[in-house]
């Protein structure tokens, strides 16, 4: 398991489907400064890519996305342009 990084806020979107996790994501980057980093707990299938193209389109920056000790489930942090 990676060292995570330093964040200022959890969503948990577990149990949601696109583009539900995204819409939540969008929504608490509005509430965070540019710089600081948001963590989304997800078990959407497309998650992985889903964030990839989210952030290649809105310019936020990936640190890392990896599977956790829950089966199923993805940690992705995001650090907000």
């Amino acid at each position: 398991m990676s060292q995570y990084p330093d964040f200022v806020a959890t969503i948990d979107t577990s149990g949601l489907t696109c583009p539900l996790p995204l819409l939540r994501t969008k929504k608490a980057l509005q509430t965070i400064e540019s710089g600081q980093v948001l963590k989304i707990l997800t078990t959407d299938k497309s998650a992985l890519s889903d964030f990839q193209a989210f952030a290649k389109q809105t310019g936020n920056t990936i640190l890392l996305q990896e599977p956790t000790e829950v089966e199923g489930t993805v940690v992705h942090f995001i650090q907000k342009r």
